[in-house]
């Protein structure tokens, strides 16, 4: 009875508005995005910026604020992110013919900003509002009840201004309404503002993929596990070439006018990428919760003590790099927080070949992907011992390819201690069936099913199911 009643529970909490996945991938809420970005400091900005606009349709842009950090401290570009704005205008009429959604340029530039070309915590306080600074405040106090991304791709201190004056001129009541709304990933802490937003504000939703241990020596963080591929000075990680200039040629600069602003990779391709990617809305992300891990990686909710990556002491618990163990392209197995950005790499690298294919061919030329879509919750339950049905069966193709599935359990998203794997009957099926295995008490396991067609290139679409599994005798 029990069983019945989590049943119905998952129905109506997936058919009134609740926060799931709920069979498909269609029915999330657009996000608020604002960008903070260091452009121009190397190239890598400049490509994740490129990649960031042909995913635009995806959420509703507040915000794209030039900035300083440690690379660049004394200068902010706003005029590079107008130009490429103005490169994605020659494409957006036919980024149009493959979705909906892409924003009017007028307003792209309408929302692009700068901080004052001041570095870090110099740029605080009396007299140090930007355009940049006063934004945030703005966007922040629209009449919206959702909250605000703000990937950091450089030094935090536009937005560090924003609070100072926030906490210098309004109640605690209404600092901590404000701070409520800002979803905050950072990569790195590119200037000192970054441990002073986590000390002056501690409720702060912070995720940060630090880069530095405490005696300064470079720690390759999370958000490296992009394009890089080293572990314990081997290169042993995901596909290369998907990142490699070669590849970047042929599928990226050489594609229109906003492909050909795609820059030569000087270190890393895309440094910042995951800080969205993980807002992508393909059915594995789910960015309020990063301990799940999706396309940007995955982050655990740390405890000050267990944090040893920041440039000093933190004072508060802060999602930050996780461990995956995942098979290397070097046919081994390794344990990494750069391992749950691997894990996806073919599947992100896809996509976005896809969607410079978009900038240039008409609908029928290019691909599109598939829905993933499950026939039952993404919710489900069960005891010790019993069998559990998946089915997505129900999944399609827009342009009517072959859909191939594989069912992936996820051990680290989930609570269950053990190690063992769980068993799929026919894994690669678009139905299986698995025993829910013995447990001391109820923990919850992760099983993303991951649907691709066969189009060129390949797209993945994903459902994630959530099992809870009950002892035997509860």
């Amino acid at each position: 009875m029990k069983h019945v009643i989590i049943l119905i529970f998952s129905l109506i909490f997936c058919t009134t508005g609740g926060k799931s996945l709920c069979y498909g991938q269609a029915a999330n809420e657009r996000k608020r995005v604002l960008i903070l970005t260091d452009i121009e400091n190397e190239p890598d900005d400049t490509q994740s910026m490129v990649r960031f606009l042909t995913y635009s349709n995806q959420w509703d842009i507040e915000g794209l604020i030039a900035t300083t950090s440690v690379h660049q401290k004394n200068r902010v570009a706003p005029e590079k992110i107008r130009h490429l704005i103005e490169a994605y205008g020659k494409v957006r009429n036919n980024l149009l013919l493959h979705e909906k959604g892409y924003p009017e340029v007028s307003h792209l530039l309408s929302v692009t900003k700068q901080s004052i070309p001041e570095f870090g915590m110099g740029a605080i306080g009396p007299g140090k509002d930007s355009e940049g600074s006063e934004w945030i405040i703005k966007v922040l106090d629209k009449d919206d009840s959702r909250p605000v991304w703000i990937p950091v791709w450089g030094g935090a201190n536009c937005l560090a201004q924003a609070l100072w004056k926030v906490q210098m001129t309004r109640s605690p009541e209404d600092v901590k309404k404000f701070v409520s709304k800002i979803r905050m990933y950072t990569i790195s802490d590119q200037d000192d503002t970054g441990p002073w937003i986590r000390k002056t504000f501690p409720n702060l939703f912070y995720v940060g993929s630090p880069g530095y241990h405490a005696a300064g020596a470079y720690h390759y963080a999370t958000w490296s596990g992009i394009s890089g591929d080293k572990f314990h000075g081997r290169f042993v990680g995901a596909n290369f070439e998907i990142v490699d200039n070669p590849w970047l040629d042929e599928h990226v600069r050489s594609h229109g006018p906003l492909g050909a602003e795609y820059p030569f990779t000087k270190f890393l391709m895309e440094g910042d990428t995951p800080s969205f990617l993980g807002l992508i809305d393909n059915g594995l992300n789910d960015a309020e919760h990063p301990e799940y891990g999706g396309w940007g990686g995955r982050y655990e909710l740390y405890t000050p003590h267990t944090l040893r990556y920041f440039y000093e002491p933190e004072t508060r618990p802060i999602y930050t790099d996780a461990m995956d163990e995942v098979k290397g392209a070097d046919g081994n197995f390794h344990t990494s927080n750069k391992a749950t950005l691997w894990r996806w790499r073919e599947a992100f690298q896809h996509d976005f070949a896809a969607r410079m294919d978009w900038t240039v061919k008409p609908y029928k030329e290019a691909n599109h992907p598939p829905l993933a879509k499950l026939t039952h919750s993404n919710r489900l339950s069960a005891k010790s011992g019993e069998t559990v049905t998946l089915d997505g069966k129900n999944s399609t193709d827009p342009d009517k390819n072959a859909l191939s599935y594989q069912w992936i359990y996820y051990p680290e998203a989930g609570t269950n201690p053990s190690k063992e794997p769980l068993v799929f009957k026919n894994p690669e099926s678009s139905t299986t069936t698995l025993v829910a295995p013995k447990v001391a008490k109820p923990e919850t396991m992760h099983i993303i099913l991951a649907v691709t067609d066969n189009g060129s290139p390949s797209l993945t679409r994903y459902q994630r199911v959530i099992l809870t599994v009950y002892p035997k005798d509860a």
